[in-house]
């Protein structure tokens, strides 16, 4: 390779980086701006909501789509027009006066931004050689995994120092200098012999994925089956799906090549891709609530002790990628994994009292762990994999990375809540006006009462919950006392809930490691298939 192609694919990997780091950033930089929204907006909390609804929906229907349309039309047009649209529609988000407005347009946002992921991950794999292919993962996967670990940091100081409008403003300087980029310096090739475009296929696969990320989005909202919008999204879901299926199945050009299905490798890698996007995205879903309402961190706070997962991460991405092919990947994998485990396990034992310094290390540890998991599994999986069908199995890993977050979200939120109740009712079992201590503690001081403070509440409450955190209080006023009580039996619920969400991810990361070992080892030495 001649300088000037060194030269050009640096800046090439530069521009994919920026594209992909600022889809991945949307994802999650507009969440803690909700609260800001709501009022600006004069909207409900369940209302505003669908500012992030709107997007994730729109993306996950329109991500299968990316692969086709890039075969169909070439790489360059689709990635450039994909740019430029999510760049319009950043804009159009940050000046929405009214909420309709702004969720119209973060739809836009998210059906424009659907192929930036899955196509820069293919440029990339086009760029760089078999033997570079770990060095290039471990550079664009930098982008997909810091994206939504730095948003809610990047998206609190936008909105304290600014306002929401400025979570959607940033995109404008990156997204007119990665089109011109684009532009410059990718050649557009499209098929000379394009599938004919599968409509009912896609329609059914859009319902399916659809209806499910909309169910698994407003379950939480609307108490999951117990009501009759979630019922019905879910057998909407499960029939579109049945019948999409069955249509790939028997279509001679189905909108999802039936190739895709059989590479082992390829199919093992989507689930570990849907695993590590449930670890990454589910652990910094929970732990911004825990900091902020359990802890009372302020929301840069939060972001500033955040951080170094990212800076975890980068460290070991980096270092990965040298010595993918020097050591079985398969150990890689399962190394990151393992060390994924063990922070969540530590995090399994965090108490209210939990110092910052390790919650840094923490987070810098599970850096570590992913850091270790995504270049070598992005080789494994797509070493086999024809290059006519790349562009499509970078969708579907794209599209299965998000809904594996997605469903992860939604049942450890749904578990934390119910956790709570649960953990909450089992403490008032044993706070009762029939509790000596509710006697002395309600009881007037001159008529032989206590004061409520620190030292005798932790006397009582050490066994039970932990501590207490307020001071000394009047107790005369038996109301202010059971408030106090009540509000600290939710939160030391909460605490314990958080712990329980925190111990199913540690397993979650540790019972996938031996389904690795059904991958092919020797898939990262075999030559690319060109048919």
């Amino acid at each position: 390779m001649t300088a000037d192609q060194l030269r050009r694919r640096r800046w090439l990997t530069v521009v994919v980086m920026m594209a992909t780091i600022m889809q991945a950033l949307d994802g999650t930089i507009a969440n803690v701006a909700l609260p800001n929204m709501q009022g600006s907006l004069s909207a409900t909390q369940e209302q505003v909501a669908w500012v992030i609804t709107s997007y994730i929906v729109s993306a996950a229907i329109a991500t299968p789509l990316a692969g086709f349309c890039a075969v169909r039309f070439g790489v360059r047009r689709i990635l450039v027009s994909s740019v430029i649209g999510f760049t319009i529609a950043s804009m159009l988000c940050g000046a929405a006066q009214t909420l309709p407005q702004l969720v119209m347009f973060r739809v836009m946002q998210g059906v424009c931004g659907a192929s930036l992921v899955p196509l820069s991950q293919a440029l990339m794999m086009e760029a760089y050689s078999r033997e570079e292919q770990g060095k290039a993962m471990a550079m664009w996967g930098v982008g997909t995994m810091l994206g939504p670990i730095t948003g809610p940091t990047l998206g609190g100081w936008l909105t304290d120092q600014y306002s929401w409008r400025w979570v959607f403003y940033i995109n404008l300087p990156v997204g007119v200098l990665c089109a011109l980029g684009l532009m410059i310096l990718i050649k557009n090739k499209a098929s000379d012999n394009p599938r004919p475009f599968d409509l009912l296929g896609f329609t059914l696969l859009s319902i399916a994925i659809g209806t499910f990320q909309l169910m698994l989005d407003r379950g939480e909202t609307v108490d999951w089956f117990g009501s009759r919008e979630i019922v019905v999204e879910a057998v909407v879901a499960g029939v579109a799906a049945g019948m999409f299926v069955l249509h790939m199945l028997s279509d001679d050009h189905p909108f999802l090549p039936r190739d895709i299905f059989k590479d082992r490798n390829l199919m093992l890698g989507i689930v570990f891709t849907a695993v590590t996007g449930l670890l990454m995205i589910v652990t910094a879903t929970l732990l911004p609530p825990f900091l902020q309402q359990l802890k009372g961190y302020p929301v840069f706070t939060t972001g500033i002790v955040m951080a170094p997962r990212g800076i975890g991460t980068m460290i070991s991405m980096f270092v990965v990628s040298r010595m993918i092919g020097r050591v079985d990947a398969r150990w890689l994998i399962a190394i990151g994994l393992g060390l994924c485990g063990i922070a969540l396990y530590d995090m399994t034992l965090f108490t209210l009292d939990v110092d910052e310094g390790r919650i840094i290390w923490n987070g810098f540890l599970q850096g570590v762990g992913l850091g270790l998991i995504f270049p070598p599994l992005t080789t494994l999986a797509f070493a086999t994999v024809p290059a006519r069908i790349r562009t499509e199995a970078a969708a579907m890993n794209a599209l299965m990375r998000n809904l594996g977050a997605s469903i992860g979200v939604a049942a450890l939120v749904a578990l934390l809540d119910r956790n709570v109740q649960i953990n909450r009712s089992q403490m008032a079992e044993s706070l009762t006006v029939f509790s000596p201590y509710w006697r002395l503690a309600t009881t007037p001081i001159a008529n032989g009462g206590i004061p409520v403070d620190r030292s005798r509440l932790i006397d009582y409450w050490t066994p039970l919950m932990g501590g207490f955190p307020y001071g000394s209080v009047p107790t005369d006023d038996p109301n202010k006392v059971i408030g106090m009580w009540a509000e600290e039996l939710t939160r030391q619920a909460a605490t314990v809930a958080y712990l329980n969400d925190f111990r199913v991810l540690a397993v979650a990361s540790m019972v996938f490691i031996p389904l690795l070992f059904f991958m092919r080892r020797q898939a990262l030495l075999a030559k690319p298939s060109r048919r």
